[in-house]
């Protein structure tokens, strides 16, 4: 490890603390959310006594967090010919990181709510109550299941359509929106009497 490590720009710094306090927001600890920042900004990978100097963190809060981010697949182990240290990278591609990080949530928190709700919908209600939370459970699932649908669709796209698609946010409303002035949107038409 270099005697001493160059002090952070603040640019950087800025984008470190941020990171830091949304950490929280997105379900991870702040000072997670920090290395990943660091890592992510790097020019080059990282060792942990690296990262711990520059953030100013215990060499075991570093350790932690890293193992924390392998976990979640968003920071690579590398090892540099000569050195026996293990050191990190973050994907270049932003893409990546964002399909990383769409199918680890998924598979943390979007499954198993699925899951749930596809077992209670196999109940048989024993009441109106429960007929009434099972309809409700039905809905939130049917939208879940055709969202996961829709991303499975996105994700195969190649980056450069997926950003097209993204783009196109407004156009595809204002399409939608004119089929649905042109069809009646859909609705059967009431017969005038």
């Amino acid at each position: 490890m270099p005697a001493s490590l160059p002090e952070l720009p603040p640019l950087n710094r800025q984008f470190v603390a941020h990171f830091g306090e949304m950490g929280s927001k997105w379900g991870i600890n702040r000072t997670v959310g920090q290395m990943y920042a660091l890592i992510f900004l790097s020019e080059r990978a990282l060792n942990a006594d690296e990262i711990a100097e520059l953030l100013a963190f215990s060499r075991s809060n570093v350790s932690m967090g890293l193992k924390e981010l392998q976990s979640w697949r968003l920071v690579r182990l590398r090892h540099l010919p000569g050195d026996r240290r293990e050191y990190f990278e973050a994907p270049s591609d932003v893409w990546e990181i964002f399909r990383v990080l769409a199918e680890e949530r998924r598979r943390r928190e979007i499954e198993p709510t699925l899951s749930m709700l596809r077992g209670a919908l196999l109940e048989e209600p024993t009441n109106d109550a429960e007929r009434h939370a099972q309809e409700r459970m039905r809905e939130m699932h049917d939208l879940i299941d055709r969202l996961m649908k829709w991303f499975d669709d996105v994700q195969r796209l190649a980056p450069e359509t997926a950003m097209q698609l993204m783009g196109m946010g407004a156009t595809v409303t204002k399409v939608l929106g004119l089929k649905d002035r042109l069809t009646g949107g859909g609705k059967e038409k009431k017969k005038a009497g």
